[in-house]
């Protein structure tokens, strides 16, 4: 399994100095990246948003930035908001990042769970889900062809055009990013593509059946069932005891979702609730690497997952405290997770023979 990190790069957004804000982010970012890296993570991906609390409303750019920087991790966005984008521009971009990188590059498509985007870019929320399928539809092409006859209703068609630059390995892994809306599921299963579950609150557990959808749609769709990845995208924290994590990640986390709760109508959170999340039921993966590391694989028991990502900078999380963190997964946490996904492997193997 694949274990890596993600984030949306967050800033304060009452910040006086708005440039100077994020690029102290973005400049903290790219050392966090850097040493995902060298402790020797798999992924690290980045979301793109269009808000005033977060940096980085273009991935592929850092992302860029990254690549020159790094040697091995993989690169994705997390999500890119496709529905609101243009599907050659993004292609272009990450092939230009899988170029940089030497064939790191990925893009993880998603609706978004925001909506700054569509009236920046002059398009109408009464139209969020077919501008997806279309345009997604439209990427998965230009990504199979260098040259594509394309039409629609939500974009200018393509003659039989070139798109360039080409990935490295002439195609990008294209994941579909969804949370939890079971068309949205069925989709990524019929296409055959690699499905990214976030889960940011309830037990984990009680999305498993999403991922047995997943799968039974492929089927249907004639899809080899082996073929298909998918990955949980959680939040949590890692530090040397389970106290210290929690008592760093409750004030920046809280604050985080209260200010989206207040947007959307959400009840405020607390600190039992918060405590009671952190438990091995609850959705929130945080304390010290023994503790997270029994946690990932007790999910990976429930979900089969492929690959496995944690948001820890959330809010305004000490720069030195996620550091730790990262350094505390890639030494710690990803040993541990690895030794006990191979004695459960030995173990089923003994049962078959």
């Amino acid at each position: 399994m694949e274990l890596g990190l993600y984030t949306f790069a967050d800033v304060d957004p009452n910040a006086a100095a708005k440039g100077r804000e994020a690029e102290r982010r973005l400049k903290n970012l790219l050392e966090e990246i850097v040493l995902a890296d060298e402790v020797g993570l798999d992924v690290f991906g980045l979301g793109e948003h269009h808000r005033p609390d977060y940096a980085a409303s273009a991935p592929a750019v850092v992302l860029s930035a990254a690549a020159a920087l790094t040697k091995r991790i993989r690169l994705s966005s997390a999500v890119t908001v496709l529905s609101s984008d243009d599907p050659v521009r993004v292609f272009q971009q990450f092939s230009t990042v899988d170029l940089i990188s030497g064939g790191r590059a990925e893009i993880m498509a998603g609706r978004g769970s925001f909506i700054e985007s569509f009236p920046l870019f002059g398009y109408a929320l009464d139209d969020y889900d077919q501008l997806f399928s279309e345009k997604l539809e439209l990427l998965l092409a230009l990504n199979d062809s260098e040259k594509v006859s394309w039409s629609g209703t939500m974009r200018a068609p393509l003659p039989g055009l070139g798109v360039y630059p080409r990935p490295v390995h002439g195609r990008l892994p294209i994941w579909i990013a969804v949370g939890g809306t079971p068309q949205s599921v069925a989709r990524a299963g019929a296409y055959g593509l690699p499905l990214a579950l976030a889960i940011i609150g309830g037990a984990p557990s009680r999305y498993a059946p999403l991922f047995d959808l997943y799968r039974e749609a492929a089927r249907r769709a004639g899809r080899d069932e082996a073929t298909l990845r998918t990955s949980i995208n959680v939040h949590g924290f890692i530090a040397d005891t389970t106290a210290a994590a929690a008592d760093a990640f409750y004030g920046p986390q809280a604050e985080v979702m209260n200010r989206i709760g207040r947007e959307r109508g959400w009840g405020p959170t607390s600190r039992a609730q918060f405590d009671q999340s952190i438990g091995p039921t609850g959705h929130l993966f945080l304390g010290d690497p023994e503790t997270v590391a029994r946690k990932i694989v007790a999910h990976h028991r429930i979900f089969r997952n492929d690959r496995f990502l944690l948001q820890m900078a959330i809010g305004l999380m000490p720069h030195e405290a996620i550091l730790r963190g990262i350094e505390l997964y890639g030494t710690k946490v990803a040993p541990l997770v690895r030794e006990m996904l191979a004695e459960d492997a030995a173990a089923a193997q003994a049962v078959v023979s």
